[in-house]
């Protein structure tokens, strides 16, 4: 059984709550046939509705991640779906067990990264002190700065990165994702203005065939987002592909999320 299928089919079980969370998010297992897992249920009832989002629910764009990640190959996204659960419907996302030694995020004295990294800004650490935030330069990380800037992620913490044993990288929490207007807030800025690099490239040609009207990944997605979202996710696309280049902040919309943890 896939994961997809026991997330989709299997009986869900509350077992906690993540208090910090702006919207409710509820721990759960979810068992079928004898096979059982971790994961996670927002529901939609207890979302926060939002100013800037007012067509369709956070947890459908959770969902909408997802299935672009795939279609872009990555598997940066958790198995994700859209299903009701004891609290009606909303999004259940399979649990990642984050890898603690894992190092993404830094803050660095001086003005330089140094070797492996690469600087997002400055931010004040108290007593009047400024220290350099940076990141993994980490192929990983590229991949995900490329999924962002296609969904329009206005949230990407430090967060939300989830280093898994065994090499793979994780995201969570997508949803503020998908407007038409430009919303991109992100902590993975290291390679805003270079080019992209050729898998990335790939990837995308392979993104824009998928979202031809009439394919699976565009009727999905417009199960899940408005016609005006679904042609902006076409316009991202084919803004990357014609720049060949990482996007840059805006300069309209604040670049890195507070807080950015």
């Amino acid at each position: 059984m896939t994961a997809l299928d026991l997330l989709a089919k299997g009986e869900l079980r509350v077992r906690g709550q993540v208090r910090e969370a702006s919207n409710a998010v509820l721990v759960c297992s979810v068992v079928h046939d004898g096979e059982e897992a971790a994961c996670v249920y927002k529901p939609v009832a207890g979302e926060r509705p939002l100013w800037d989002f007012p067509d369709g629910t956070l947890a459908q764009r959770e969902v909408a991640a997802y299935e672009v990640s795939e279609a872009l190959g990555w598997g940066l996204v958790p198995p994700t779906v859209l299903r009701d659960g004891p609290h009606g419907e909303g999004m259940v996302q399979l649990w990642i067990e984050a890898d603690a030694s894992a190092q993404l995020l830094a803050l660095v004295e001086g003005e330089e990264a140094g070797e492996g990294w690469r600087p997002v800004g400055f931010a004040e650490v108290g007593e009047g002190r400024t220290a350099l935030l940076v990141h993994a330069d980490d192929g990983r990380l590229r991949r995900l700065a490329v999924l962002d800037a296609v969904i329009n992620n206005g949230d990407r913490k430090g967060g939300h990165l989830l280093p898994a044993e065994g090499g793979a990288l994780y995201a969570i929490d997508h949803g503020v994702t998908f407007h038409v207007d430009d919303k991109l807030r992100t902590l993975l800025w290291g390679w805003a203005g270079e080019p992209l690099p050729d898998e990335a490239l790939e990837a995308l040609e392979a993104l824009s065939s998928a979202l031809a009207v009439g394919e699976p990944l565009d009727v999905r997605l417009g199960q899940l987002l408005t016609p005006a979202e679904v042609a902006a996710i076409r316009s991202r696309v084919a803004a990357l592909r014609a720049t060949g280049r990482h996007p840059v902040p805006s300069g309209e919309w604040p670049a890195i999320p507070w807080p950015p943890v």
